[in-house]
Parts: structure tokens; sequence; C-alpha cells
């Protein structure tokens, strides 16, 4: 009232219309404070619930192995003994005597060319050494009572020694047209008929000698300090998957190939079964020393950067919740060891039964709440192959 009484003593009929703005005035610029207000308490609360919520990651434990040191390499496998057989002589192929994929023993016939005229020509020169001989004896008697000379003996006993010499070339040439196995082993496919016309060197068949069989493989020169002849050795095949093939280091080569500065290695295994062929690939271990005890995590585990490598521990907060007590995420750098499959050592940062995050990692940061999936793991295989689907 006395307000109102002072505008209309100072602005006399214009007091009431003055009145009304002004209560209008203070209406609208209340409300637009109320709004900024209501709107920055909106905003703040927001960021709040926004600040840091917990991550869904996975975890494991850290626990020990027993880890022996070991080489890995790949290889090839050879026959102690194999060969392409063929024939010196070219001809036409008379008679076979083998059927593929059979065994053969050391000496076994297996081929022969029509020799025909060869024999023909054989028994001309077995006649005419024959004379030649016959000749020889009777000169030597006449040589006797001195009714012949001896250079007509010496002719003679040249003459005879020549026609031995051209016998022993024809056997010789009949010799070269029948093949036997120069070993005994495995043979292959038959790559000729009966009838057909081959070349000298023609293949034949092949030969494979495959009890026991060679391994070879090259290793890193540095290798050579923990390798010796006479160390065992693991293979396995694509061929037969899940089982172990064993050996032992034979022959280490003499040098280095300054190429790759790596070094020859060849390996001798028993097959008896003859499951394993020459040229079939193998993947091989080598034991080079004592088991050592080592912390062993997930490769998936490691947060690879160049300045460090390292991992997220899992550490337990003071606080608790509904669910128990709260979770955050500790990151600290690692030195890791040699890796094995999906596996790797870890030689220093993670102790036995921590914690560690071994998915999610890329959204962490030191202190980041955290939520474990209970969701269960791919496996985690020390020697992973690959499975066709």
């Amino acid at each position: 009232m006395v307000a109102r009484t002072l505008l209309q003593d100072r602005f006399g009929p214009m007091a009431k219309p003055m009145a009304i703005m002004l209560a209008i005035v203070a209406l609208v610029f209340g409300g637009l404070y109320g709004f900024n207000a209501f709107r920055n308490m909106m905003i703040k609360q927001f960021l709040a619930g926004m600040a840091n919520p917990p991550q869904t990651v996975s975890a494991t434990t850290a626990a020990f192995q027993d880890w022996r040191p070991k080489l890995t390499a790949v290889g090839s496998f050879r026959a102690v003994n194999g060969a392409d057989l063929s024939l010196e002589a070219p001809g036409i192929v008379e008679k076979i005597h083998f059927q593929s994929g059979e065994e053969a023993a050391e000496g076994q016939l297996l081929l022969e060319l029509r020799k025909d005229t060869d024999l023909a020509k054989l028994a001309s020169q077995k006649a005419a050494a024959e004379l030649a001989g016959i000749n020889l004896r009777r000169d030597q008697a006449q040589l006797k009572i001195h009714a012949a000379s001896q250079a007509t003996v010496d002719t003679d006993l040249a003459n005879l020694k020549s026609a031995e010499a051209e016998v022993a070339q024809q056997e010789a040439v009949i010799a070269q047209k029948t093949l036997r196995a120069p070993f005994a082993g495995r043979l292959g496919i038959r790559a000729v008929d009966l009838g057909q016309y081959i070349g000298a060197g023609s293949v034949i068949v092949t030969l494979q000698a495959l009890d026991p069989i060679y391994l070879d493989f090259t290793l890193p020169q540095q290798a050579l300090n923990g390798t010796e002849v006479g160390q065992p050795i693991d293979a396995t095949v694509d061929a037969f998957p899940g089982k172990t093939f064993t050996g032992k280091i034979v022959a280490i080569n003499s040098k280095v190939d300054q190429a790759s500065r790596n070094v020859q290695v060849r390996a001798s295994l028993a097959n008896a079964d003859h499951k394993l062929t020459p040229g079939m690939f193998a993947s091989i271990d080598i034991v080079t020393g004592k088991a050592e005890r080592l912390i062993t995590l997930p490769q998936t585990a490691i947060v690879y950067a160049p300045f460090g490598n390292s991992v997220f521990l899992v550490q337990k907060s003071g606080a608790t919740g509904d669910k128990g007590a709260a979770l955050s995420a500790q990151q600290t750098f690692v030195r890791l060891g040699a890796t094995r499959g999906d596996e790797v050592a870890v030689l220093e940062g993670v102790t036995e039964g921590a914690t560690v995050v071994t998915a999610g990692q890329v959204k962490l940061r030191n202190g980041s709440p955290l939520h474990i999936s209970e969701t269960s793991q791919p496996p985690v295989d020390a020697d992973p192959k690959p499975v066709d689907q």
C-alpha cells in the first residue's frame, strides 16, 4: 500500500499501469532465473551419472606353470634312401615283376626290356672268344715243339682277351636292360606299361626306404648353443592330429648358411608303420633346458605399447554396495618372457593370485570402476591349431 501510494503520489494517473508493468518484468526475470537454475541442476545430475560408470571386462587369475625352454621349427621328411628308378639303356618293356605300392627287397628283379638281339650278339661274341681260346691253346702246344713262333702265341692271347672283353661288354649292355631294387623299401606307382618304348633315364617307379625316416629342418645360428646330436625331438603333422612322433637329432650341418644365418639339422624317427612319407611337412619341438616355474597369462591380457608393455590389475576398494566390494582397475608395467601358443610368461609386474583383465582394456584407465563378466572365455591353448568350420 505504501509503494502504491508513493506511485500514485509521484505518477498520478499512470501509477496503476506502471505497477502492472513492473510485476510482469519481475515475473519474467524470475522465470528465467528459475529455468537457468533448473537447467544447471539437471546438467549436473546428468554429468554425475555419466562420470566413469563401471566397465564390463573379462579377467583371469595369474598362476604359476612349469615351462620347459624349447625351440620350434618346421621341416620336411625325406627317406634314408630314396630314388626314382630308371634304366641306362632304351628299349621296349617286356616283363614287369612288381605291383605299385608293394614292398621290395634289395636286389629284387623289377623290370626287363626286350633283349633278343643283344642275346644273339652275345652268343656270337662268346663263340668268337671260344675260338680264340682254341687257337691260343693250339699255338701254345706248337710253340713247345718249335712249330709256332712266340709272336703267334702273343697274338692269339691278345685276340682271346679282346674277345672276352667284348663278351663282358655285351653282358653289361644286357644287364642295363634289367632293373633291380638297389635297396629295400616301398615302391611307388608304376609309370610304364608292357610293350611301351622307354628312353634311357625314363623314370619307371620310385623306391623309398621308410623305416627309419629322416626329418630335415633349419634352426637360427644362436640355437646351436642348446642343440646337439642325440637330443630328442617331437614332431607333429597335420595328417595325424593329436599324435606326436618322437625321434632324435642325428646330424648338424658343418656350416651356417650365409644368406639366412640358419643351420640345417637332421633328425631320425622310427617309422615302422610307414605313416610318415617323404615330402610331408612337420612341426618340430626341441626341449633345450630344465623346466622353469613361471607366471603365465593369456596374450590378450597384455597391452603392448612402444613405451612398455602393461596389464590392468583388478583392485578391491573399501566401499561396498549391494554386490559386494567395489572393483577398480590399476595399470602396471610388466616384463615379458617367452610365448607359447596363446600364453606368455610374465617375469616381473604380476604376482601369483593377482586378478588380471584379459579383455576390455581399451576402455580402461587407472581407477576405472569395473564389473567382471561371468561369461565363459575362449580356452587358452599352449599349442593352438586351426580348426576347419
